[in-house]
């Protein structure tokens, strides 16, 4: 279960973060394990990544750009191809799994990069910038 796991979080984390520094790494992969623990998300790591609607003549089969996650359903490939950036997202995944949510981008199950605005960025607290990404949460903690 703990590698399955992995594997998911650090797909996430490569495909979400692979160019941010580590902290921003950490944070992504902590709104996975936020979004675990919250009772309006999936239970697992996998399953809140691959979160979104499917077709119902193929239910594995992601609905695209439909997911919680765009890498996932954007049509591309999710084999990471930079060798060195999917070591760290092994690494940085690892981490957060073992040690668990610290709190780094403040419980946030929510994120978006700072070149977009979405609509529900309104609806949520603002927790923070890292990196690239602007996170939030759904309510105080």
């Amino acid at each position: 279960m703990f590698e399955t796991a992995l594997l998911c979080l650090a797909l996430n984390v490569y495909h979400e973060a692979r160019d941010q520094p580590v902290h921003g790494m950490k944070a992504v992969a902590e709104v996975v394990l936020n979004r675990v623990v919250d009772h309006r998300f999936p239970d697992t790591a996998c399953e809140v990544v691959m979160q979104g609607p499917t077709y119902t003549w193929k239910p594995d089969f992601p609905v695209r750009h439909r997911c919680q996650f765009s890498w996932y359903c954007d049509g591309k490939s999710d084999m990471p191809k930079n060798k060195p950036a999917w070591a760290q997202a092994l690494l940085v995944a690892r981490d957060v799994l073992q040690a668990g949510s610290t709190g780094i981008a403040e419980y946030a199950t929510h994120y978006h990069s700072i070149h977009v605005r979405p609509n529900w960025a309104q609806t949520k607290i603002f927790t923070g910038k890292i990196g690239a990404h602007v996170f939030y949460r759904w309510s105080l903690r």
